[in-house]
């Protein structure tokens, strides 16, 4: 499939890799694809700022979320834990950031798909053909993760809600941009 990726969507699925690396993760997963997208020129972030989004801001609010792990901080205060007063004193010990990098190691070689990318990079192949478009590009790639039932795709979600628009706003931006081509 990835031969029919356009060279943008190619490149986006690369540097989806390398946010994963960057944030410690096992796999790819969809909110490492928004990221990618975001932090690209391309399609994809000129979609997203159509529908009055900063690109950058919601690849900072994805890489947030990424970084943040599995701590639950209202599961932990339930049982009287405060943990940002956990991570600020682990800070002020270890240096900033230590928390969320405690406990992951690099991996080395390619990082695989989780499910939920999987699943994104399909729907995306299926927005082409329901275009008419021949190649992949970087939007139905966005197309995709938004189209999934993912964490990328709620994260989105919570994107544009913030930002007052929805998902047929950007749905619309992307096939608009399209057609400019």
């Amino acid at each position: 499939m990835f031969e029919r990726f356009s060279r943008r969507a190619r490149e986006a699925v690369v540097d989806a890799q390398l946010v994963a690396r960057q944030t410690g993760t096992a796999t790819i997963d969809t909110r490492h694809l928004v990221v990618a997208l975001a932090e690209a020129p391309g399609p994809a972030a000129t979609a997203l700022r159509d529908v009055g989004l900063d690109p950058d801001a919601v690849a900072a609010a994805t890489r947030r979320e990424l970084t943040t792990g599995d701590l639950d901080a209202a599961a932990l205060a339930a049982v009287g834990i405060d943990l940002a007063a956990v991570r600020e004193q682990t800070d002020a010990t270890f240096g900033r950031g230590a928390l969320d990098r405690a406990g992951r190691r690099g991996r080395k070689g390619h990082l695989p798909f989780a499910p939920d990318a999987k699943k994104a990079l399909e729907l995306a192949l299926r927005e082409a053909l329901r275009l008419g478009d021949k190649t992949i590009g970087s939007g139905h790639v966005l197309l995709g993760v938004v189209r999934a039932d993912c964490p990328g795709g709620r994260a989105l979600e919570r994107a544009l809600d913030a930002g007052g628009t929805d998902v047929v706003s950007l749905r619309t931006a992307v096939e608009d941009h399209r057609r400019a081509a």
